[in-house]
């Protein structure tokens, strides 16, 4: 792809993304979702593979119909309440209404079945661009209404993604689909807590992207696709597989890594809410993420691959590891100690 359009393509991604989180009329956060949907899009086409056709259509109808969905919420709302703006959102249809255009935007059960086939045909960096960026200003919107949405429904949302995202992770042997899982998985624990602790939803979000950024760029140096391809690859670069095993041990959410950080905070906020069953169900539902992150971590750095491989081992390089993948892996590893500022600043 041209570098001026691909920077015009980026630059449209940010705009979209600041003009939305930014908005308190619902016509501009309307407007920032558009604009963000029609610069991903050329971004997911750009290897003119027809999967990549396949993925950008299924995008675009898909977030056609959420961005309907929101234009159609915020006006019952108005012609109900006569407010636009976005935390005067009070009428109960308009409400549901959101709840489900916004799952469709962010891939919640049971709206997620576009998400992981959509990340499929995606290059990584496109797929490491949905998953965080394009993730944010829907967080955003459900974080300015958090105090009008329905408890029960989140909840019930919450705990089907928490279930599908680790089961369907399961039998996965691509990469980008196991990430895709994975982000559905997490988008469970960030909107279980939501209505009870908008902050910790953020908090979640951040360390999410942080945590899966560092894994898709990590996947994207070492040009591993798939399971197979991922087994070989600890002979060309054995510090990233080293490193790829911490991080997906974050992501995993076991202590003393990062990703333990809000899996923790989560769990203690809803024991205070008297939701201890809640906490329970979806604290087991993350031992099936668990699998599949020490799935990957075992291909990538425990086992020796058979002789009868269809892949070739690949020459070790001394390359090294790239700077904003070191600073990433450090936060992705090393935040839980320096939780108390954390909790200081939100």
């Amino acid at each position: 792809m041209n570098p001026q359009a691909k920077m015009i393509f980026t630059v449209s991604l940010l705009l979209g993304t600041t003009i939305t989180i930014t908005s308190n009329h619902w016509v501009m956060a309307w407007t920032g979702l558009e604009i963000n949907t029609l610069a991903i899009l050329p971004l997911i086409s750009k290897s003119h593979h027809p999967r990549a056709i396949e993925a950008a259509t299924k995008y675009f109808l898909v977030q056609a119909a959420a961005s309907t969905l929101v234009l159609f919420s915020s006006m019952t709302n108005a012609w109900h309440t006569g407010q636009w703006d976005i935390t005067q959102l009070t009428h109960p249809t308009s409400c549901l209404i959101l709840t489900a255009a916004i799952s469709i935007k962010l891939g919640l059960v049971p709206f997620h079945f576009w998400f992981p086939e959509v990340l499929q045909g995606s290059s990584l960096t496109t797929g490491l661009l949905m998953s965080t960026i394009m993730k944010l200003p829907p967080i955003t919107l459900l974080f300015m209404t958090s105090q009008s949405l329905n408890p029960t429904l989140l909840t019930t949302l919450a705990i089907l993604s928490a279930a599908i995202g680790g089961w369907m992770g399961l039998n996965q042997t691509q990469i980008r689909k196991i990430l895709a899982f994975s982000s559905i998985s997490h988008l469970g624990w960030m909107t279980i807590i939501l209505v009870y602790n908008p902050k910790l939803t953020l908090l979640n979000f951040y360390l999410y992207a942080l945590m899966t950024s560092t894994m898709f760029l990590i996947f994207n140096s070492m040009k591993v696709l798939k399971l197979s391809t991922l087994m070989t690859a600890w002979t060309k670069t054995p510090s990233l597989s080293a490193i790829s095993l911490l991080t997906l041990m974050s992501l995993a959410g076991l202590p003393p890594l990062t990703g333990f950080l809000p899996k923790w905070m989560i769990i203690q906020e809803l024991t205070m809410q008297e939701m201890a069953p809640t906490a329970i169900i979806i604290s087991l539902l993350s031992l099936l993420g668990l699998f599949f992150y020490l799935r990957l971590a075992y291909c990538a750095t425990i086992t020796l691959p058979p002789h009868t491989t269809n892949h070739m081992k690949q020459w070790h390089t001394n390359k090294p590891v790239n700077m904003s993948i070191a600073i990433l892996t450090t936060l992705s590893i090393m935040l839980l100690p320096v939780s108390p500022m954390i909790f200081a600043i939100i």
